[in-house]
């Protein structure tokens, strides 16, 4: 590697003949100190930025199934999981397709309220340096409109990590999700 190019979010290590590898951590930005041009092959801001401990909210939602869990570290330390029945939608139209449309819609708001009062319950208890996000992108947004998780919406990751039903296996398994680093070899860049 001929040079190490660290800025806010990402890290690129260049090679002489002009291939280039990106590396984009989990938790923006990079300590400002570590930023800059360096010679040569330097990983030791980025990993030093990746192994750092932090205190991280998990927040998972799908439609009927949520997860909310705090961890120290890789340590869960906190959690609550629940579900709330939300029927499938009704295909075949007709005369009662609208009432089972609004019982679904009752059904949906219903589930969505409760993952917020869990989200709430779980994640507004501490300090938390970064919330992950983790299932349906609409739900979230709905969860996380509720004013009582106002402070977390700054604290929120730009990804949503894709999730099966939000359980407590799963939601014991993110710390391997959320912490990679995501790589993007470059091929030749000419000048």
């Amino acid at each position: 590697m001929t040079s190490t190019d660290t800025g806010e979010r990402e890290v690129a290590f260049a090679a002489a003949g002009g291939e280039r590898v990106v590396c984009t951590p989990p938790f923006p930005p990079l300590p400002a100190g570590d930023r800059g041009v360096r010679p040569g092959f330097d990983p030791g801001p980025l990993l030093d930025h990746i192994r750092r401990e932090r205190t991280v909210g998990v927040l998972l939602v799908r439609l009927g199934g949520h997860a909310a869990g705090v961890f120290e570290g890789e340590r869960l330390v906190d959690s609550k999981v629940g579900s709330r029945l939300v029927h499938g939608r009704h295909r075949k139209g007709g005369s009662s397709s609208g009432r089972f449309a609004r019982r679904r819609e009752g059904q949906a708001r219903a589930a969505l309220q409760q993952a917020a009062g869990v989200a709430a319950r779980v994640l507004l208890d501490r300090p938390l340096d970064a919330l992950v996000l983790g299932g349906d992108r609409r739900a979230l947004d709905t969860v996380l409109a509720d004013p009582r998780l106002a402070p977390l919406r700054p604290l929120a990751s730009d990804r949503v990590l894709d999730v099966p039903d939000p359980r407590l296996a799963v939601l014991r398994s993110m710390p391997e999700r959320y912490m990679a680093t995501v790589v993007v070899p470059f091929g030749r860049i000419t000048p």
